[in-house]
């Protein structure tokens, strides 16, 4: 068996520190995957910055608390590694595939994906998959393995409501360590709302600036962060 890539956990992306909106069904079948529960794949699709990745991270921490040993792999259409990443991935207990849509059209991972899955399922381990679309709108050149993809339970991650999104900062910054004024929190939401993966990167900006100043957060202090991203 080939030893398989490590991959670096990201330690603030967990359960706890994801706001979940209306997608609480959504986090309580990840963590029951974690667990051993009773479903063995799950396909969650959603808009960029729903929060794919994150709940794929947080699937895998609490797997790894539970005692497994996960794997998490984000794929990148423009800078795919060899198909035998995935050798020896059919031995461990849950395996969690980011960004499926990048696979669409390469032939060479469609057919080592098919085989490792068919090998993995065998071995009745868990999977969990996220893309930008649901399996049948995947473009895979196999009809098998877009069938596959289809298997267990399909999600789509509801995307957060306009009165949910200074909630959501609200949450995501305090978890973090900081504090985000009502007023603060509209205006970076009339600055960023459009692009929420950058917003959620964003926040982690703020957080080292507020704590390299020593100051709170003010729209001043923000207009000045944000001048600095340009």
């Amino acid at each position: 068996m080939q030893v398989p890539l490590q991959f670096e956990f990201q330690n603030d992306q967990t359960f706890a520190s994801f706001f979940p909106g209306n997608n609480a069904e959504i986090v309580t079948q990840l963590q029951a995957l974690a667990e051993n529960g009773q479903e063995q794949q799950i396909f969650i699709w959603g808009d960029a910055g729903s929060g794919k990745s994150h709940l794929l991270q947080a699937c895998c921490q609490q797997a790894k608390l539970a005692g497994k040993d996960p794997f998490y792999m984000a794929f990148d259409a423009d800078h795919l590694p060899a198909p035998t990443l995935l050798d020896g991935l059919e031995d461990l207990e849950l395996v969690c595939f980011d960004n499926m849509q990048a696979l669409a059209g390469h032939l060479d991972w469609e057919h080592a994906l098919f085989a490792f899955y068919n090998t993995h399922r065998q071995n009745n381990h868990k999977l969990l998959l996220a893309a930008d679309c649901p399996p049948k709108f995947l473009g895979f050149d196999l009809p098998d393995l877009k069938t596959r993809m289809a298997w267990g339970l399909t999600l789509k991650i509801q995307p957060l409501r306009d009165d949910q999104l200074i909630e959501a900062l609200t949450y995501k910054a305090h978890f973090l360590g900081f504090d985000i004024p009502p007023a603060v929190g509209r205006f970076l939401l009339n600055h960023y709302v459009h692009d929420l993966a950058a917003l959620w990167l964003l926040l982690e900006k703020i957080d080292r600036a507020t704590l390299a100043a020593q100051r709170k957060l003010t729209i001043p202090f923000l207009k000045q962060i944000l001048a600095e991203e340009t």
